[in-house]
This record gives C-alpha cells, structure tokens and sequence, in this order.
C-alpha cells in the first residue's frame, strides 16, 4: 500500500494536544460553603467503581485518537497497486452531429447516448479516469480527464445537439492524442457513442475484420466493435477504439440540394435547383413543396408542388424557373401525407409498401435567400437612337431618361450612357460609351479600322456572358488607345488586335466603352446586344446581388463589408443564429470570417445598436434597414441523411446492462471516513453515558 497524498501524515500531530487535554486535571475553585453535611452524604451513597467506569476515560481517549488516525489515512488517500493495474482512462466520445437527432431511438439518439454515457461514468472505479469528447463538426474537449462523477455528469447534461455533420473519425484522433500524453500504465481507451453514420467507418470495420486484429472485451461494457487505432492518428500503445452504436437501420428522405440563383437572361427571372434523395430501402411517396416568404411581410406565397415517386435509395433533382423582382426567402420542406394516388387522399390511403415514417426532422426543410432586384436608373443622351434607347426600356429594372444633354447634377447610383458625344472629362459614377466620335481622360479616338471583325472575346468576363460575337462585324468602328491599360480589362478586338469592348474599373466609377455605328451594322438586331446590355447593367450595379449561396451545416464562411447589402454605419456586427442567440463580430481590414454554422435555417449579420437610448424613429429607420447579410444553412450531407448504421455494428448490437459501481469500489478513504464517523458516534455516545450516569 502506499498513498497518493504522504504528506498529510502530518496531521498526526494533532494527537499531542488530545492527550496533553486528557492528562490535564480540572483544578476546582474553593468556594466556602455553609456545611458539608450534603457531600459527605453524597460520598457515603456512592456505589463503587467498577472496572468499566474506572477505564471509561482511557477508552474515550483510544477512541479519539483512533478517529484521528483514521481522518489523516483518508487525507493521504491511501491505495493498493493491484488498484493502478486495473484502473482506467477512458475518452469518452459523444457524436453530437445532425443524424444523432433521429427519432428512432426514443426520444433521440443522442439522448440515449447520453444515458450510456451517464452509465459509463457511474461505473467508474477509485482510480479511473474519464475525458468527454464531442464529435460534430469540430470535435471540442468538454472535459480533461478527471476521476470526479459529478463533474462529468453536469458536463455530460450540457452536451446539446446540432445540424454539423459528424467527424467522429477526428475526435477519435483527438481522444488517441490526450492518452497519449499519460503513459502510465492505466488501460487506455476511446469509448465512442455514435449511430456508426461518419465517413471512415469503413477503415474501423476494415481493423475489425483483419485476421491478425487482437481485441479484448472492455471491462464493464456491453458488446462494441473494438478496434486498434485508426490510421492517421496518434495513439497509444495500449490504447484502443470501441465504437458502440446507437439506433436501427431507419429509413430517411431528405432534401440534399437546394440553392437559387438570379437568372444570367432574365432580369425578374430567378433559378431554383432542388434535389431530393430517397435513404431508405423501400420506395416512398411524398411532396415537394416550395413557398416564398418577400423581405418585410409575414404572408408566405406557394410557389410550386410537385408530386414526387422515390425509389428505394432514389433520387429526384430539377431546376425550377420562377419570376420575381422582390427579395426574401424561400423555404422548401417535404409533404409525407401524399400517395402515389391524386394530392389530398388521406393517410389512411397510403399503401402499406410505400408509406414512410420520417425519422430525421433536419434534412426535411431548406432555406434559401434571394436577393432583390433593384430598379436603375439611367440617362441616356443621345441625338436619337431608336434600337438604343428601346434596349433600356424594354428592360424592367430600368428607370430611363432620354436627354439631348446631361443635366448638372447626376443622382448617386445613375449610369450615364453616352451615344457619340461624351465630354472630354468622363463624371464620376457609372459611364457607358457608345460610338465615340471624340477623344476623352480615358481614351483617345483615332481612324476608323479597316477591318472591324470580332476575332477575340474575353468569355470569362460576366460582361461577356451568353453573349458571342466571333466573326461579327462592327461597321465604321474607329481606333480606340485606352489612357490607363493597367485599369483597363479587353473585353472583344478585332484582326488587329485593337479593343472594340473594352471596361475601364477606375476608383471614380466603372466605364464601359463599346465603338460600333449601331445605325450601319445588324448588331442592334443579334440577341446578343441586349445580353451584352444587360450585362453591363448588372455589372455597373455589382455582381453581389446574383447569388447569395446557401451554406451546408459545418461550413466557415468569410464575409467583406463589400457583400453586405446596405453600408455599415460604423457600428458594430453582430452575427444571430437561426434561434436567435446573438454573438459580436470583428471585422479586420472590412473582412469577417465565422462559423461553424451547424444550426439549419437563417444566419444573419446585423448592426448591433451602440447606444443604450435610441430614439423611435432611429429604432424604426434600423428595422427599416434590415440586416446587413442573411445566410441560408441547410444540412445538404447525403452521408449525414443516410442515418442507416452499417449492418456489421448492428450484428453486434446488444442491449446495453447497468454498469453502476456501487459501495464495493469505493475508494480506501472513503471506508476510512465512514469508520471515523462510527467511532465518533460511540464516543459521542459513552460521553452521553457519562454524563447521565
């Protein structure tokens, strides 16, 4: 035996003062007294000692120091080394990922993890120790290894799920680490509570199977798939994987995609691609419903409903094309009252091979955000150009005006577009030059080219896309010398390598110079030059407002204040989950990175409001406003939808028993602290007796 804590022996000295109080003698006051008579008749009543009475006070003494002695052991935490041999470290894993929400299992998976857990740690022996790993999307240290239950337990009641996908392969990494910086001789092991639904599951069954594989059964634990450790990480020699799973082979349908985009053609039209995958082993009827939520209305507009007939381990995808200048959010989610007969039957009707019970709510519904047209307005001078100015007006996010001459002041956020005569100093803001007969800051005007033939485009620019010109013709284009070629992007040249389209991004203001007569060539009649002036459109507002890219659960995003939909105030950013738990931002330099996101729904980045007392109408001007950016977060993981187990954890599955220690393996210290209690108890006791008697 030895102890854990020698030196509190040295509250063994506490004895000397017991004994020196015991020797002690109580001297007695003198008092004088009118007779003695009463004492002497006190004295004659009085029985003899017996033996018991005579060594009363000897025993209480033992008693005393007996206590002491069996206090200071419990202090020094006295231990066998039989005791260190058989005691163990465990890391224990929980997989806190988005299929550990099945309902399977009830009422969660998770939550049974958790009461596996609990019973793991309630077994736990005098010198075990315990670490609480979760794995979702990035595996966290809830707890370092310690041999206190209540400390885990409060820790373990914490534990809360999420949308992230699963990473249980690196937690199991992460556990192998923190053995293996204690090599002293404990048994190792990482204990891990999954539903077995990760990606690499397939390298722990692979260790599983090998023929040279040793395992031993874990001590105190139901039947597990015990491995080595996983390639790739570092582990402990003694060390070992036992992955215990936790649900049944359920079936699951989920939205796996869901993303919407600006139309590149139409300027109301947007783009929906949606896909749907069927993660069970029998067919399933359902509906895929899409509805429309617009920016600052609570009414929520159906969009689309399509019937869908999924085979076993199907999958249904398709593009929807929808019309709508407004912005806001589209909400799709899956209808599993429907039948393979006419949409309404009641679920009574649904045949018995086809009807499904949704095991997994998160992959049911899916966010996205569409971004707002906004409506621009451009000033068109000109001398007169039918084909011209009816590109504009034809085009419905175009506020138009036609001047002969452009008038002093030009509202923020106007494109100038200049037919021939432009001033020879460009203003600042958005600029489209058309057939430039003179000579500008930014360019000069020279002969008319010889051969004007579109040979060369620069089909990566979003200026130029869906547009083709190879080969076309630009009648009495003119040599144009651009005055900056470090700013200057070649959009389309001729034979000759001169720009018949080139864009100047200058810090003033983006120009757009294109030299072709339009009243002498058939480029008006091509489908490209309203493509082309579409394009430029959008380019002079920004490209930010095309696609605003839904997010798979797990992901870290980067954000700059250039993305934001309105301009920052200086205040500061605040990012609100889709639950509404707020958490500040920094931004370094105009930029911000965040994440995980591992809640499904909307994310978004607001301005937090400096000031304690706002007024009603600033408060009123800041809802007006909105957020500065809404982020859609889906679970899109057909891994993590796929909430089937692998049927080699199943075959091995067993009911997990109670693994509670009970008083047989308590600690030395605490006998000890009991046994002290006791002899307190009888001293207290023969005091009592004393004292009566």
């Amino acid at each position: 035996m030895t102890f854990d804590s020698p030196s509190s022996l040295y509250w063994f000295g506490l004895a000397v003062p017991i004994v020196v109080f015991y020797i002690l003698k109580i001297r007695l006051r003198r008092k004088p007294v009118s007779t003695v008579i009463f004492w002497k008749q006190v004295l004659d009543e009085k029985n003899p000692r017996s033996i018991w009475q005579r060594l009363r006070h000897f025993v209480s003494l033992v008693l005393q120091l007996a206590m002491l002695s069996l206090l200071v052991f419990s202090l020094a935490d006295p231990y066998f080394f039989w005791e260190i041999r058989s005691a163990r470290r465990i890391v224990l894993v929980v997989d806190t990922s988005a299929s550990m929400n099945a309902t399977d299992v009830k009422p969660t998976r998770l939550a049974e993890a958790r009461l596996q857990a609990g019973q793991l740690i309630a077994s736990m022996k005098p010198r075990d120790e315990i670490a609480l790993v979760t794995a979702s999307t990035e595996p966290q240290v809830v707890v370092g290894f310690t041999s206190r239950q209540r400390t885990l337990s409060s820790a373990l009641k914490a534990v809360t799920s999420t949308d992230g996908p699963s990473n249980v392969t690196e937690a199991i990494g992460l556990g192998q680490r923190l053995l293996g910086e204690r090599n002293d001789g404990k048994q190792s092991e990482v204990y891990v509570l999954t539903d077995g639904c990760f990606p690499g599951i397939e390298r722990f069954l692979a260790k599983k199977e090998s023929p040279d594989h040793k395992s031993e059964a874990p001590p105190d634990s139901s039947s597990a798939t015990k491995t080595e450790p996983a390639a790739g990480v570092s582990s402990q020699a003694n060390a070992t994987v036992s992955i215990h799973v936790i649900g049944e082979r359920s079936s699951n349908v989920g939205i796996t995609q869901f993303q919407v985009r600006r139309s590149l053609v139409d300027p109301l039209g947007y783009e929906i691609l949606a896909e749907v995958t069927n993660l069970s082993d029998l067919p399933v009827d359902c509906r895929f419903e899409v509805d429309f939520k617009s920016a600052g209305r609570d009414a929520v507009e159906p969009i689309d409903v399509v019937p869908l007939k999924l085979e076993a381990n199907g999958k249904w995808s398709h593009v929807f094309e929808k019309t709508s200048a407004e912005g806001g959010h589209l909400l799709a989610h899956l209808n599993f009252q429907s039948t393979n007969h006419q949409i309404g039957q009641t679920p009574k009707n649904v045949p018995n091979d086809r009807a499904h019970q949704d095991s997994l709510e998160a992959d049911n519904r899916a966010w996205a955000v569409l971004p707002r047209r906004e409506i621009q307005p451009v000033i068109l001078v000109t001398s007169g150009n039918l084909f011209l100015q009816k590109v504009f007006e034809v085009n419905p996010l175009v506020k138009l005006t036609v001047v002969d001459q452009l008038p002093e002041t030009i509202p923020v956020g106007t494109v100038v577009v200049y037919h021939r005569t432009a001033p020879a100093a460009l203003p600042k803001g958005s600029v489209f030059v058309i057939d430039p007969a003179n000579s500008s800051d930014l360019y000069s005007v020279g002969e008319p080219l010889e051969s004007a033939i579109v040979t060369k485009q620069d089909k990566d620019s979003p200026l130029m896309s869906h547009v083709r010109l190879d080969n076309v013709v630009m009648p009495e284009a003119r040599k144009i010398t651009p005055a900056q070629p470090e700013l200057t992007q070649v959009l389309a040249a001729a034979v000759s390598t001169d720009p018949l389209f080139f864009a100047v991004n200058r810090p003033e203001g983006k120009v757009l110079v294109m030299t072709v007569n339009l009243d002498k060539g058939d480029l008006p009649l091509r489908t490209a030059f309203p493509i082309f002036v579409g394009n430029a459109l959008h380019w002079f507002a920004g490209n930010k407002s095309d696609l605003r890219e839904s997010l798979a659960t797990g992901s870290v995003t980067t954000v700059t204040s250039s993305d934001f939909a309105s301009p920052m105030r200086g205040n500061q950013i605040v990012l609100t989950d889709p639950s509404g738990l707020r958490k500040s931002l920094p931004m370094i330099v105009d930029k911000t990175t965040f994440g995980p996101l591992d809640q499904c729904g909307i994310w978004k980045v607001e301005e937090e409001q400096t000031s304690s007392i706002a007024s009603p109408m600033a408060t009123e001007s800041r809802s007006m406003s909105g957020p500065l950016m809404e982020i859609a977060c889906n679970l899109s993981n057909s891994t993590e939808s796929d909430i089937r187990p692998p049927t080699e954890l199943l075959s091995e599955k067993t009911t997990p028993s109670p693994m509670l220690s009970g008083f047989g393996s308590r600690p030395i210290w605490f006998w000890l602290s009991l046994l002290a209690l006791a002899l307190t108890s009888i001293e207290w006791w023969l005091y009592q007796r004393r004292v009566i008697s």
